[in-house]
Formats: C-alpha cells, sequence, structure tokens
C-alpha cells in the first residue's frame, strides 16, 4: 500500500506559500472506522460512497444530482466518487462547496485525491476541508488511520458562515512536480512538498462531514496535456 511520508517537516512547512504551524506529531484520529464499504446506497449514477462509520445509516445521506451540480445532505459523514476520476502525474482537482444552512456545530466539506482500495481495508487518500468559521484541514487516511497533516487552521481567503450559516468557497487541490499545491477562492493557502507526500495519482472525489448541507458545482479533474 502506497504511504505518504507524514514527517516533522511536513508538519511545519516553511515558505511563501505554506500554513501556519500544525501539531508537532501526525497521530492516528480515534473513533473514525472507515470499515463499512457501503453499496447499494441511491446515488446519482457512476458514483459510490463509503461512510466514515460502519454503523451509520446510509438511509440518512442524500446525494443527488441538481441542474448546476449536486447537493448532498447528511446524516453521517462520507466520501463520494466515481472510479473513472483517476489521474496522475500533474492534474488539478476542483469544485465550489455551499454551505446553505448552518449546522448544529462548524463541520467540514471538501475534495480528496490519492484514492486507492476505497472499498477496502487498505483504503488510502489525501483530503482537504474548509468549514463555516474560516479554517481548513488536511489529513491523510491509511486503512482505519487518519494522519493530520495541517490541523484546523484558520485562512482570511476562507469564506465564513453568514447569520443564515451559508458560505460558498472553491477549493482546489493542483498536483504539480514540486508538491501538492492547496487553494481557496484562488488564494494559495499550503503547499505539501512532493519529497514528503510521494506519489499522488488515484482516483480523486469529494468528501462532506455530517450534518452537513451542501451544494457543489464544478467539480471537475483536470489534467495536463500528456497526462492521464
Amino acid at each position: 500500500m502506497r504511504r505518504f511520508v507524514l514527517a516533522a517537516s511536513l508538519l511545519a512547512l516553511a515558505g511563501p506559500l505554506a500554513a501556519q504551524a500544525s501539531p508537532p506529531a501526525p497521530a492516528p484520529m480515534a473513533g473514525h472506522d472507515h470499515d463499512a464499504a457501503v453499496q447499494g446506497a441511491p446515488l446519482p449514477a457512476g458514483w459510490q460512497m463509503r461512510l466514515d462509520r460502519p454503523q451509520a445509516n446510509a438511509a440518512n445521506l442524500r446525494f443527488v444530482r441538481e441542474r448546476a451540480g449536486y447537493h448532498f445532505t447528511a446524516g453521517p459523514a462520507a466520501i463520494l466518487w466515481q472510479p473513472a476520476d483517476s489521474a496522475s502525474g500533474t492534474y488539478t482537482v476542483r469544485g465550489t462547496f455551499t454551505q446553505t444552512k448552518a449546522p448544529t456545530h462548524p463541520e467540514a466539506y471538501g475534495l480528496f485525491l490519492a484514492g486507492t482500495d476505497l472499498h477496502g481495508a487498505n483504503q488510502s487518500y489525501l483530503y482537504f476541508e474548509v468549514r463555516g468559521d474560516g479554517k481548513y484541514l488536511v489529513k491523510h487516511r491509511a486503512g482505519a488511520e487518519v494522519h493530520t497533516i495541517t490541523d484546523w487552521t484558520d485562512n482570511a481567503a476562507i469564506a465564513k458562515a453568514d447569520a443564515a450559516g451559508r458560505a460558498t468557497n472553491a477549493l482546489e487541490m493542483r498536483v504539480l512536480p514540486d508538491g501538492v499545491h492547496l487553494f481557496v477562492n484562488g488564494t494559495a493557502v499550503q503547499v505539501l512538498p512532493a519529497d514528503h507526500t510521494g506519489p499522488v495519482s488515484g482516483i480523486a472525489g469529494l468528501r462532506l462531514n455530517h450534518n452537513l448541507d451542501v451544494q457543489v458545482t464544478g467539480f471537475r479533474i483536470v489534467r495536463a496535456r500528456g497526462h492521464r
């Protein structure tokens, strides 16, 4: 199984695009099992899903196609993807997320890439999320473990939820030769250096936490010419 090298230098990145310092060392996140592969849930054609918790009820999650994109209502936290959405080399994953109402407490939504074995015990993916209080997060899941790369960090580029709980944020994960560049609303917030992430090829998709109502538009993978 491919693993990211989560050295201390990855958790305290330097440089003009680097984020604020993260926790001193990565650690598995307790309480998220991810052992349940969810199949047969009502999803748009071509989409697949995996819930965070095996005991969660997929019937409490709604993910439907809308004219401008998709609408996610939860329910349990999940990742969603289309198997054809795989990329390698130089590419960009992007999507615009509109939180339509306030959750009971701040919850996150965003993108993932480098997904492998997503229905299996050796699932692996790198994810980038924002939430309504203006913070972002970067983590890597490897099997049953979740490693924190950047813990919740404030960034002025993130649109905070208004009094009604509404906020719109456009996210991008750009895979370039020097690393994975993370953008919110067109502003770079962090770079994950290539010598620490290792290969980042695989499936890209959406990650949405529980108790959210989010519209997703413009989700796509843009591949560089000559890459697949």
